[in-house]
């Protein structure tokens, strides 16, 4: 099987060694997201719903660069540096799904890239 790096201006650089996307067969696995605004490389540092928003678009970004959309998202890996952001970001996730939510998981975690206060990562079928 073959692998292929998806890439974009519309979504942030990847900050290390990683792409910010591998399409193989008909999968497609998004790395790690965090609140970058792809337009002026800044971390988005106001709300949690202001950063969740902009993971969601970064996520898009990547997603539409594949040909793909949010609906094609089969499983998704939430990282928060406070659970206690959860009802907040659950509610701006959910926002990007009309049905068939993915499979996720979300946990809390010590520290994150640049500070971050959420990461999300998916997986896509299409």
């Amino acid at each position: 099987m073959s692998k292929t790096v998806i890439s974009t201006t519309e979504a942030p650089s990847a900050i290390g060694p990683y792409s910010q996307a591998i399409k193989a067969g008909n999968m497609l696995f998004v790395s790690g997201q965090i609140p970058i605004d792809p337009a002026t490389g800044q971390l988005i540092s106001s709300t949690i719903e202001a950063e969740t928003h902009r993971v969601m678009q970064n996520i898009g970004a990547i997603l539409q660069a594949a040909g793909l959309g949010y609906e094609h998202i089969v499983k998704t890996g939430i990282f928060l540096k406070s659970m206690n952001d959860f009802a907040a970001v659950n509610e701006v996730y959910a926002s990007y799904f009309t049905s068939d939510f993915p499979a996720r998981e979300t946990v809390e975690v010590a520290r994150l890239p640049k500070d971050a206060r959420v990461e999300i990562s998916v997986v896509a079928v299409g």
